[in-house]
């Protein structure tokens, strides 16, 4: 299975989404709700941090198959200037 651009995009929007949430749950924790200040930061950082992984793998390069080449670029003219058809 190779990766592909929208594949990257798919996962790192969901998790920046899902981390920042998180995180801002971290930040605006009140009450009862502050008891697990640790582990909303834990998973923010987590999901942002993955999503911002995903975009640092490296893309394959195509694959050709046995019937596509390179263009071949044109030749240049004989040194003497003497062409001939």
């Amino acid at each position: 299975m190779s990766l592909n651009r929208t594949a990257k995009g798919i996962v790192l929007v969901p998790s920046l989404l899902l981390g920042g949430a998180f995180l801002a749950a971290a930040a605006w924790a009140e009450g009862p709700a502050a008891d697990n200040k640790i582990l909303a930061l834990s998973l923010g950082g987590v999901l942002m941090g993955a999503g911002l992984l995903a975009q640092l793998l490296p893309e394959p390069v195509p694959e050709r198959g046995p019937q596509e080449r390179p263009p071949t670029p044109p030749r240049a003219p004989a040194a003497g200037g003497n062409e001939t058809s």
